[in-house]
């Protein structure tokens, strides 16, 4: 996801040497960095703000696409997540999308398939577009609580450590299941 972003966003950062990129283009950039952070890490009154103000300087120009490619970034962390809807900000937009944003739309909507990067925002993403589908293995649970766990990101590791512990009360596993409430305590700060 974050490769995405950042080579589709290659324009939002001046050439060394050139005129000096205008100024909405790295306000965008650092807001929509900072949404991300604040997202993934559980404070949601920081990332709204940040979003908004990312959402505020894309607009600025005019450009719905840019705005469009915008709210996919929001939900690409919401997928991250596992708080999956219908990107409903991206849908309003999405007549003025271009091929790119649509693919990566239908991607998070399940109804697409991306390789995944090799950052571990990518990764996460696309765990969570496994399991909107249904196709969230044992070892792709795990594998996103890991990465969560490992990044420091307080929201997706508790959503993931949650369909662990679900797991582990379906097959009746005690021990796993305590071992799993006493990760999401410590989570939570308890």
């Amino acid at each position: 996801m974050r490769t995405w972003f950042l080579s589709s966003f290659v324009f939002l950062s001046a050439c060394g040497g050139g005129p000096a990129a205008p100024a909405w283009q790295s306000n965008a950039k650092s807001s929509l960095d900072a949404f991300q952070q604040a997202y993934l890490r559980g404070d949601t009154r920081v990332a709204e703000a940040e979003f908004a103000l990312a959402r505020r300087e894309l607009a600025s120009t005019g450009n719905a696409a840019l705005v469009a490619r915008a709210e996919l970034i929001r939900c690409a962390a919401r997928t991250a997540s596992l708080e999956i809807d219908d990107c409903p900000g991206f849908e309003k937009l999405r007549a003025d999308a271009g091929p790119e944003e649509l693919a990566y739309a239908d991607f998070l909507a399940g109804r697409a398939t991306r390789a995944a990067a090799d950052d571990p925002l990518s990764r996460l993403v696309s765990a969570g577009v496994e399991f909107r589908r249904g196709r969230a293995s044992p070892q792709t649970i795990a594998a996103a609580v890991e990465i969560a766990s490992a990044q420091g990101w307080r929201r997706p590791l508790l959503t993931w450590l949650g369909v662990e512990e679900k797991r582990a009360e379906a097959v009746g596993d005690a021990a796993a299941l305590e071992r799993i409430r006493r990760r999401i305590t410590l989570v939570r700060g308890g």
